[in-house]
C-alpha cells in the first residue's frame, strides 16, 4: 500500500504515549508519565498543563530514535486526548491556569443554565449538557480568571507547539465544550448569555484536517511534517478497532463497557443515554458508556482458573447485574440503578453470572440502538482488556447473536496515527484504514444460545420491574 509513516500521540490522564505506524504496522512506540491530577472534595480536578509539551517532546524523540533512517520520513502527526479537558491561555498561547480535567465539576451550575439556554439546540443533537461538560468550565474560567485570552483543548496546545502558530480545534474535542457538529458552529447564544466573549473560543475544523506544517525539526520530526487534527481518545480508539464506516460498531470492554459505531445520519436519542460525535467524513459516531464492565470482576484472584470452571459449568442459573456503584448511564440512564444477584450462587457460578451480566448489558445496548433505527452490521468488533478472555468473548457472541471480531490494535495512539495518515492520503480515513488487522472471529455457541436468551429476558425483566428500562425498550427485548 505504501502508506506514509505517521505518528499518533495520545495525551492521557496518567501519561503520554506515541506510536509510529506504517501500512498498519506499529514501527515504534514510547510512553512518558504525567503528574497525577489534583482532585479535592469540592469537585475540582486539575493537572499542570505545562507538563504536556515536555512529555510529548520526550516520547517523540524516543519514537523517532527507534526509526533508524526513517525519522525523516514521518509525514504527519495527530494528537488525541481526553474528552472535555480544557485550559485557559494568554495571548501567546501559554497556559495561565492548570488544566481543568474532564471530571472537574466547578462549572456544574453553569452547565445547568446552559441546558436551559440551548434546549432546542441540544434537542436537535440528542445531546445532554452534563454537570462535568467543558462548556460550563469555559464560562467559569471567563468569569473567575483575569487575563484569559483564549480557551484551548489539550491537542490545540500541542499542535500549536508543533506548528509555532495557533491552530483550530477539532470538532471531536470541542463537542463537550458546546460545539454544535450538526450546524457546524459554536452555540454563541448560550455563551453570550453566560457572559463568555466569542473571541475566547478557537476556530473548529474536521478531524483529519491539516492544521499546519512544522517549520523546523522538533524531537526528530522533520521540517515540513504535517500536523493533522485528531479526535478524542474514545473516538480514536474506535477507529483503531476498525469501526470506520456506517454500520460498523465496536464493544470496548475495559473497566466500563463502551459501545461506539458509525451511522450515515445523526440519530438523536430522546432518552439521553446515547450521544454522537461527528465522523471526519461527515458521518456520525453514536455511542455510550456504561458504569458496568470489567470492574465487575476487578480484584478477583485466579481469573484463568475461574474462567475454566465457569466454562465447564455452562450458563448460570442466577442472574447478576454486576454494577459496583449506584447509578447507570448506558444503555439506560438511571441515578437509582444498583447491582443485584437474583439468587444464591457459589464462587464459580457467581463469576459466570457476572460475565453474563455484562454481556446482557451489551445486548441491551444493541437493542436500544436498534429501537432508535440504527443498523448494526456483523461482526461486532471487540476491544479492551475484557476481550482478551476467550470465555467472556464467547458468552458475548452467544448473547448478542453476533460474531465478535477481536481487534488486534485498538489503542488511542494508533487511531491518532490513522487520522494523521488520513490527512495525507487522497482517500482519507477509508484509505488510511485499509491496513487494519482483522483479528480473531468468535462465533456464538449454539449449545448455550437458548439458555442465555432465557436469562437475558429474565435480566431485562428485573430491570423493567425496577423501573430502569422503559416499556418501549422492554418490548424490543421481548421481540
Amino acid at each position: 500500500m505504501n502508506h506514509p509513516v505517521t505518528i499518533g500521540i495520545d495525551v492521557a490522564t496518567a501519561g503520554v504515549r506515541a506510536l509510529a505506524v506504517c501500512d498498519g504496522t506499529v514501527l515504534a512506540s514510547a510512553a512518558e508519565p504525567l503528574p497525577a491530577p489534583v482532585r479535592d472534595d469540592r469537585g475540582h480536578s486539575e493537572q499542570d498543563a505545562r507538563s504536556w509539551w515536555p512529555a510529548v517532546k520526550t516520547v517523540l524523540a524516543k519514537v523517532t530514535g527507534e526509526l533508524p533512517g526513517r525519522g525523516g520520513e514521518v509525514a504527519a502527526v495527530a494528537v488525541a486526548a481526553t474528552s472535555g479537558t480544557i485550559v485557559a491561555v494568554d495571548a501567546s498561547g501559554e497556559p495561565v491556569t492548570p488544566a481543568l480535567m474532564y471530571d472537574d465539576r466547578r462549572g456544574a451550575e453553569l452547565n445547568r443554565k446552559a441546558t436551559e439556554l440551548g434546549a432546542d439546540r441540544w434537542r436537535r443533537l440528542g445531546f445532554g449538557v452534563s454537570a462535568t461538560a467543558a462548556l460550563g468550565r469555559i464560562a467559569w474560567l471567563s468569569e473567575h480568571v483575569p487575563g484569559v485570552a483564549g480557551i484551548r483543548h489539550t491537542p490545540d496546545l500541542i499542535a500549536a507547539k508543533l506548528t509555532g502558530v495557533p491552530v483550530a480545534s477539532d470538532w471531536s474535542h470541542a463537542l463537550k465544550s458546546g460545539y454544535d457538529p450538526l450546524a457546524l458552529e459554536w452555540p454563541t447564544e448560550v455563551f453570550a448569555a453566560l457572559g463568555v466573549p466569542e473571541g475566547l473560543l478557537p476556530p473548529v475544523a474536521a478531524p483529519a484536517t491539516v492544521l499546519g506544517t512544522m517549520a523546523r525539526p522538533i524531537a526528530g520530526l522533520p521540517a515540513g511534517c504535517l500536523v493533522v487534527a485528531g479526535m478524542t481518545d474514545g473516538c480514536a480508539g474506535q477507529l483503531a478497532a476498525g469501526a470506520v464506516t456506517p454500520g460498523s460498531f465496536v464493544g470496548i470492554l475495559g473497566t466500563t463497557y463502551v459501545l461506539k459505531g458509525v451511522t450515515a445520519e445523526l440519530v438523536p436519542d430522546p432518552t439521553g443515554a446515547m450521544y454522537s460525535h461527528r465522523h471526519p467524513d461527515g458521518w456520525w459516531l453514536p455511542g455510550g458508556a456504561s458504569n458496568t464492565g470489567g470492574e465487575a470482576i476487578a480484584g478477583q484472584e485466579h481469573l484463568a482458573e475461574l474462567d475454566a470452571a465457569a466454562a465447564a459449568l455452562g450458563p448460570a442459573k442466577v442472574i447478576a447485574y454486576p454494577l459496583r456503584r449506584k447509578g447507570e448511564r448506558f444503555p439506560f440512564a438511571s441515578a437509582d440503578a444498583e447491582g443485584f444477584v437474583s439468587g444464591e450462587a457459589d464462587e464459580v457460578e457467581l463469576h459466570r453470572a457476572r460475565l453474563e451480566g455484562v454481556a446482557f448489558l451489551e445486548r441491551l445496548a444493541l437493542d436500544h440502538l436498534r429501537r432508535l433505527g440504527v443498523t448494526i452490521t456483523e461482526p461486532l468488533l471487540a476491544a479492551g482488556g475484557g476481550s482478551k478472555s476467550p470465555l467472556w468473548t464467547r458468552i458475548r457472541a452467544t448473547v448478542t447473536g453476533l460474531g465478535l471480531r477481536v481487534s488486534p490494535q485498538a489503542e488511542t495512539g494508533y487511531g491518532a496515527a490513522l487520522l494523521a495518515a488520513a490527512g495525507v492520503l487522497p482517500g482519507g480515513l477509508t484509505e488510511a484504514s485499509e491496513g487494519l488487522g482483522k483479528g480473531t472471529l468468535v462465533e456464538p455457541d449454539e449449545r448455550e444460545s437458548a439458555a442465555l436468551a432465557e436469562s437475558y429476558l429474565r435480566f431485562c425483566t428485573e430491570l423493567h420491574i425496577r423501573g430502569w428500562i422503559d416499556d418501549e425498550l422492554f418490548a424490543v427485548v421481548r421481540r
